[in-house]
């Protein structure tokens, strides 16, 4: 194994467990029988201002680990190919 390979793998890693921790950190988007029976509506303060919450921060940099770490395997299996 070339040393790029080993640094891919070491950061996949990190990424992987960083995507794992703020999936679990995320409240669940799920309303159950309440929001079946009052609609689920969200005309609330916290529905019109969910963008600056800390959820929707937590949303963002899962979107983005997620997004290195689709990138970072691409890299990786071409390195693999080409070495």
């Amino acid at each position: 194994m070339s040393p790029l390979q080993i640094v891919l793998g070491i950061v996949l890693i990190i990424l992987a467990v960083i995507i794992i921790v703020f999936v679990m950190l995320q409240e669940s988007q799920q309303q159950g029988l309440s929001g079946a029976i009052s609609g689920g509506s969200s005309d609330s303060f916290f529905g019109k201002n969910k963008g600056r919450t800390d959820e929707a921060k937590k949303v963002f940099i899962t979107k983005i680990a997620a997004a290195i770490f689709l990138v970072l395997v691409l890299v990786a299996s071409i390195a693999v190919i080409f070495a």
